[in-house]
């Protein structure tokens, strides 16, 4: 490490001085020409406003002058009735919109004075049409000379606003005139103390760079015993983080490994001259080849593939490598292949694990599958055999039997409707989870219109009525949106109120995500809410959320029959979909069911 750092020396204190002046030399005439073209560039300004001022003003002056000619004309014809006193008073619209014209180009880039000019504008505009108004007034026979007074006094109000609004308009532009001067005149006034400011910079400057150079002995020695640290600390961190890394110096086809790299094989740091072909022996017999390619990729094709490989260590433990690389060339094209090597081994178990556990996940899949098979067949069975006898009992024995056995054989049938109804329910519900989602783009429209022919019974025995907005056609998965308006319109009518026809109205509007509190998201993506909303029991808003739970119910089954499934099955659809269901109650008020679809 001495003759290296001598070196270091030698060149540090041989160049550092004048590299380090003529850097500072070459920042002040960079800067002193900067400062020299702002104030070519001010000066150019200032030159400009006065021109843009001049315009602006000369426009105004035009401007006015064409309103006073056409008022003008306007006053000789009506005096005399002389037609040639109507040429001034004709070409002078004209005139103003070529004023305006200019005008507009010239404050572009003012607002300010945009907005003077658009009143200004207006204010023309008016006093032409008051100008016609006179005319009329002055055609008729005989004249109305109140009504002509009064047209005329209307026009000298509006002719005192248009000075006004031109005078404003001047002076606004010659106070911008003078802000932009004063400004010119305070840097140019600023120009000789910040040069000689600058000068005193410089000259501190080369006075430091002396002085410094007597310090740099000791901030080298302190920078190397820095570097000795890092590299300590690099040494502990890739045995710490159980990596290494390794130069392939390709001009001289020799390697470099630190310490962890042989730590990694199994060996004490720097005990064996790194190689190739060394490194290949601790390679894993079936992997050597993955090593190979992934050589040929980075040497011949310019790629640089992660590869992974086992080593068997030295004491005879296999291991697993994940490795990257890259090729670096210096400044006098020199190759060289860089790279970091890692041991994944725990990782490469875990994921082992995972792919276990997957398996098992398979397997507990095909045992759901097999019970789906059996509910939906097995158990249903039973359950039909059931309900026949006891429509037999009903039938044969109804004459003999007690009011009592009666009571118990509805009970019965009552729980065995039940218990078909929660089997059908919970295979809607597998199937919403399970089935494959085959996207369409579908009018739903039809797909309301489906969901009431499905509910057409519950619809006429309730007297239930529904409106409905026009729906998108969007990209859904057909038979499930269809599910969806079927359970939450046979909710609102199920738990209508007594005596009281439901009314069902169902909404749609385009929405973006992050304009509704209710979603808390901050999310720009765009949506369709279709809201459905009735006049039923309702519910306490604080049960919002939980009955989209499975089996979760409000309502007792005495009153309602039901099995708590039917808006879970709705939030597996929507969810399926991408989007979002929210629900708001107010107790014997109604319900507002709002599902958002992505557009």
């Amino acid at each position: 490490m001495e003759p290296i750092k001598m070196n270091l020396i030698k060149i540090f204190t041989s160049t550092f001085l004048l590299k380090g002046i003529f850097a500072i030399s070459l920042f002040i005439l960079i800067l002193i020409s900067g400062i020299s073209y702002k104030h070519t560039l001010s000066l150019a300004d200032s030159t400009e406003s006065v021109v843009h001022t001049y315009k602006v003003n000369i426009q105004l002056e035009q401007l006015l002058s064409f309103v006073k000619d056409a008022e003008i004309g306007q006053r000789g014809f009506i005096i005399t009735r002389d037609s040639s006193f109507l040429q001034p008073y004709n070409a002078a619209y004209v005139n103003v919109l070529i004023s305006f014209a200019e005008l507009n180009k010239l404050a572009a880039n003012n607002i300010q004075q945009q907005n003077n000019l658009e009143s200004l504008h207006q204010l023309i505009d008016s006093r032409f049409s008051n100008l016609e108004t006179t005319f009329r007034v002055s055609a008729q026979i005989p004249v109305d000379k109140s009504l002509l007074k009064a047209s005329m006094l209307n026009g000298k109000i509006f002719m005192d606003k248009i000075r006004f609004q031109v005078s404003k308009m001047i002076e606004l532009d010659m106070a911008y005139l003078n802000e932009r001067q004063a400004k010119y005149d305070h840097e140019i006034s600023f120009t000789p103390l910040f040069t000689l400011l600058l000068m005193l910079f410089a000259l501190f400057i080369f006075i430091f760079s002396y002085w410094e150079i007597n310090k740099d002995l000791n901030i080298l020695k302190i920078t190397n015993a820095n570097l000795l640290i890092k590299t300590e600390s690099m040494s502990h961190a890739e045995e710490i983080g159980g990596i290494s890394s390794w130069q392939w110096n390709l001009e001289s086809n020799k390697l470099i490994f630190s310490d962890n790299q042989y730590l990694l094989l199994g060996c004490e740091p720097q005990s064996f001259e790194p190689t190739i072909e060394k490194f290949l022996e601790f390679v894993h017999p079936k992997d050597k080849h993955l090593v190979i390619d992934g050589e040929i990729q980075v040497l011949e094709n310019n790629k640089y593939p992660t590869s992974f490989f086992r080593i068997i260590r030295k004491d005879g433990e296999v291991r697993h490598f994940k490795s990257l690389s890259k090729l670096i060339t210096d400044i006098n094209d020199k190759k060289t292949l860089i790279g970091i090597n890692f041991d994944v081994t725990e990782q490469h178990k875990t994921t082992l694990a995972l792919e276990e556990r997957n398996k098992e996940l398979e397997q507990s899949n095909k045992e759901l599958a097999s019970f789906n098979h059996v509910a939906s067949h097995d158990l249903q069975e039973p359950l039909r055999i059931i309900q026949i006898y006891i429509s037999r009992l009903i039938e044969k024995e109804d004459t003999t039997m007690t009011d009592k056995g009666k009571e118990y054989l509805d009970k019965i049938k009552m729980s065995v409707t039940r218990m078909r109804t929660l089997i059908e329910d919970l295979l809607l519900f597998s199937r919403t989870n399970k089935i494959e989602k085959v996207f369409e783009k579908t009018n739903l429209n039809l797909l309301l219109e489906n969901s009431k022919l499905d509910l057409a019974g519950a619809i006429e025995e309730k007297n239930a009525v529904i409106y409905s907005e026009e729906l998108p056609t969007i990209n859904v998965i057909p038979f499930q949106i269809q599910q969806l308006f079927t359970n939450i319109i046979g909710n609102s009518i199920k738990y209508s109120k007594t005596n009281i026809a439901p009314c069902i109205k169902i909404s749609c509007e385009k929405i973006v995500a992050k304009d509704q509190p209710e979603l808390k998201t901050k999310s720009t993506k765009k949506y369709f809410k279709i809201s459905i909303s009735d006049n039923g029991l309702g519910f306490e808003q604080q049960y919002a959320e939980s009955i989209f739970i499975l089996f979760q119910r409000l309502h007792n089954d005495k009153e309602y029959i039901g099995t708590g499934i039917g808006l879970s099955i709705c939030k597996k659809i929507v969810e399926n979909h991408s989007g979002f269901i929210i629900s708001q109650g107010e107790l014997n008020i109604g319900a507002t069911f709002s599902v958002f679809l992505p557009s």
